[in-house]
């Protein structure tokens, strides 16, 4: 399947060729469908989460109905099973979008038995996916072969953001994650690119509205990069800190803040892998927030269990700050506000 990188045409390739898939809810915060005024039949769109399903909504406005199916911070989209309403909902889709990556395989299982034929997955749009497996070859290339010179690709173009929002992205030079994280919508950029795509794949349902689909993804885009500006600049003044995470959730977003995940590894492999975390890993992380060198503990409460309270609890403690981070939109939040509000945060806690 091709990847499409964060740049406007190769995005909108991958568009048609993606046969993956995805449901959600979507329009203004914390409404369920969004429907158009000026009588005419709404293109409809289902989304995976009620994250795109605010952004497809924002793009499409009141020519779109957006359903989302998982639109509640009481449900864990990594274990979602899907009924047979929603079985319904995406059939009746003229466009569907997932987060892809693993994260949301009920939407793929549901576009493949249903035959929707468009399908877009911000994993496959925002390219990160492709980077995190370039970066793993390159290390794996470079412990085989240490000794030989190391150009770390100095020479080749780095504008992969040129006409969406800016921060580290561009300017780091590893940017890893260790294995992929999948969490792509806590990436400005990625968001940006998702938005475009959106807009040109409404563009191409309903020629009429091209013009005022493109402006208000535009406008969403000049929004994330008044974001993303605020965090390259608690970038640029000098390092960070390091942090811990019970889930890798926010991580794109810290990164951008200039801030080090230093979470050990097999903690986070449990975590992911929806398993216990070793006994050995789980003091290993509560030692690590009980200490002194974290800049606060970011935790995910909507997937949370026996084993992150214990280390809530300890960073609690040690009277570690503690910065809620969820994978759903908040009751009364709409994309743009909850990341500000979660940057809002970050500031804070760094102050």
């Amino acid at each position: 399947m091709p990847v499409a990188r964060r740049l406007a045409v190769p995005a909108l390739l991958a568009v048609s060729a993606l046969s993956l898939a995805a449901c959600g809810d979507g329009g203004s915060p914390a409404s369920g469908e969004t429907g158009t005024a000026s009588g005419e039949e709404a293109i409809t769109i289902v989304t995976a989460t009620n994250v795109y399903g605010d952004i497809a909504a924002t793009v499409g406005g009141d020519d779109v109905e957006v359903t989302s199916i998982v639109n509640s911070l009481s449900q864990d989209p990594h274990s979602y099973e899907a009924t047979v309403q929603d079985k319904l909902s995406v059939s009746e889709a003229d466009l569907v979008i997932e987060n892809g990556g693993g994260y949301d395989t009920f939407l793929g299982r549901l576009a493949e038995e249903t035959g929707v034929e468009t399908v877009l997955s911000a994993v496959e749009l925002s390219g990160l996916e492709a980077e995190a497996g370039t970066e793993e070859h390159s290390d794996e290339a470079a412990a085989e072969h240490g000794d030989e010179p190391t150009a770390e690709h100095a020479d080749e173009p780095t504008g992969e953001h040129s006409d969406e929002p800016t921060g580290e992205h561009a300017d780091e030079e590893g940017h890893d994650h260790g294995a992929f994280n999948e969490h792509v919508w806590y990436d400005l950029p990625a968001m940006a690119t998702l938005a475009d795509a959106i807009a040109d794949e409404l563009g191409r349902l309903d020629e009429a509205n091209t013009d005022e689909y493109r402006s208000r993804a535009d406008a969403f885009t000049a929004e994330l990069q008044s974001i993303q500006d605020r965090l390259a600049a608690l970038a640029s003044e000098g390092p960070g800190g390091k942090v811990a995470v019970t889930e890798p959730v926010p991580v794109y977003l810290l990164e951008d803040a200039g801030l080090e995940n230093v979470t050990p590894e097999e903690f986070s492999e449990a975590i992911e892998e929806e398993t216990d975390v070793p006994v050995a890993a789980l003091e290993e992380m509560k030692a690590l927030v009980s200490g002194k060198t974290l800049a606060f503990l970011a935790y995910n409460d909507q997937t949370e269990g026996a084993q992150t309270e214990a280390v809530r609890s300890a960073a609690d403690a040690a009277g570690l700050p503690v910065l809620d981070f969820t994978e759903t939109l908040p009751d009364g939040e709409n994309y743009i506000s909850w990341m500000t509000a979660n940057t809002d945060t970050i500031e804070a806690a760094l102050s």
